[in-house]
């Protein structure tokens, strides 16, 4: 029989069926470390890295059709995981600029503690160390010179989100991945034929011209629905003056990046009054690369949310958008206008309580 007093008093009982969150305060992950009662962001290594430092070596065969056309390259890195804050259901979206910045401040120290000693982005990253990242953890300190960090979230379980607590991750990597590398190629080829002029630079001042496309603007940063949008409310947060990397933001840069994160999560989050899901990226200058490659990047934000038309329609790249190329369901045009109405106080704190 249960203790008598129990009848009489409000309390909590345990189940055993229902497992706590990994990402909390205090909580236990899944190899048994201990979350520090952290108060703003909280990094670990990934308990589950699809990267690692270690691994078995592999040296691909040389000569023949197979070394042509059966190719492989062995990758290795580190991969974390970033808690944006202590609390299970504060999103972006629920978030201040004030709240945010410890994350973008979290972002770069990591980025710096990364950055190859060569590159020209070290004379302006400032020296930065990682406290132990928890019970039984050593302090950030990868094991070799890493080629590229890829800094994303997934926001909710339509992006493959496993756990609801607001988080991120962070991966580093020994390769140059597809994406970034195309962007940049692609950076390098207009500097070099525009007389060292910058192309999303260009592109920014391009688009707060004619603004029919810019969802949210400060002195710093422009959001705006590229001109090249494939999912149907997409955004880039682009910066309005050359910046390779995080370490060039200061405090006032940081600020206004927050801004314009926290515009463009309170808008989705209110056009269809729900958690509106996305992947969000940040691509920026390789940790390691030549002084054309550094120079040539440029910071900017990539989000990619599937929602079309309501909280429960989405989008879909199947059929010719799978096989031949994306399709525009609605313009950027009317993306960005319809974003742009939707900025203001987030709906569900307009919610009677």
């Amino acid at each position: 029989m249960p203790d008598p007093v129990l009848e009489d008093i409000s309390h909590r009982r345990y189940n055993p069926l229902l497992e706590s969150c990994y990402l909390c305060p205090g909580n236990h992950r899944a190899q048994d470390d201990v979350n520090p009662n952290y108060e703003k962001t909280f990094v670990f290594v990934n308990d589950y890295s699809a990267v690692k430092e270690q691994q078995e070596q592999y040296e691909p065969e040389s000569g023949g059709l197979e070394s042509q056309l059966l190719r492989a390259e062995a990758v290795t890195g580190k991969c974390y995981v970033i808690a944006f804050s202590p609390s299970h259901n504060l999103t972006l979206a629920d978030m201040s600029p004030k709240e945010i910045c410890p994350i973008i401040k979290t972002w770069t120290k990591l980025y710096a503690a990364h950055l190859s000693p060569r590159s020209p982005l070290a004379s302006v990253a400032s020296p930065t160390t990682f406290p132990p990242l928890g019970s039984g953890e050593a302090a950030i300190k990868p094991q070799a010179q890493y080629r590229y960090m890829q800094i994303f979230e997934n926001k909710g379980a339509a992006m493959g989100c496993s756990n609801p607590h607001p988080h991120g991750q962070i991966w580093t990597v020994t390769g140059m991945p597809d994406e970034p590398a195309s962007e940049l190629r692609n950076l390098q080829s207009y500097r070099a034929q525009n007389h060292g002029r910058h192309m999303l630079e260009d592109y920014a001042r391009m688009e707060a011209d004619k603004e029919e496309r810019v969802v949210f603007q400060n002195d710093a940063f422009l959001a705006l629905c590229p001109w090249w949008a494939t999912w149907p409310f997409e955004v880039m947060i682009v910066s309005k003056q050359h910046m390779r990397a995080l370490v060039d933001l200061n405090e006032t840069g940081r600020e206004q990046l927050a801004e314009a994160i926290a515009e463009v999560a309170r808008g989705y989050d209110n056009l269809f009054e729900t958690q509106f899901p996305y992947s969000m990226g940040v691509h920026q200058a390789p940790l390691e690369g030549t002084v054309a490659e550094i120079e040539s990047s440029y910071f900017h934000i990539h989000f990619y949310p599937p929602l079309l038309r309501s909280a429960t329609v989405r989008k879909f790249l199947v059929g010719y958008e799978l096989l031949a190329e994306p399709q525009r369901d609605i313009t950027p045009e009317q993306a960005a206008m319809r974003l742009r109405d939707c900025g203001g106080e987030l709906y569900r704190k307009k919610i009677p309580s």
